[in-house]
């Protein structure tokens, strides 16, 4: 029996694109689940546990990413991938705090 797969298609949602602050919050989300979770631009992959992988990637606000997962909790995992870039990564709330 294989392992349930999941993909969900995610948008570049903050003013900034990816850097390393919101790709630190997605690799260390990621991290909290045991799928194994990659995110996809064109013909390009990267682990979504990885940091130095996602910055390979690059990502202007505005451009779509597709997330896959493989593995038991891969729906759990997307989903809270999936907020994570529809907030915007949190960066108004973090540019309000400073």
């Amino acid at each position: 029996m294989s392992e349930p797969k999941a993909t969900r298609r995610v948008t570049v949602a903050n003013n900034t694109g990816l850097h390393i602050r919101p790709i630190t919050l997605v690799a260390k989300l990621a991290s909290q689940y045991s799928a194994r979770i990659e995110v996809v631009k064109d013909a390009q992959r990267a682990n979504a546990k990885s940091v130095l992988e996602l910055l390979s990637l690059g990502g202007q606000p505005g451009e779509e990413f597709v997330l896959e997962a493989e593995g038991e909790d891969a729906e759990a995992a997307l989903e809270a991938l999936a907020r994570l870039f529809a907030a915007g990564f949190h960066e108004d709330e973090a540019e309000t705090a400073r």
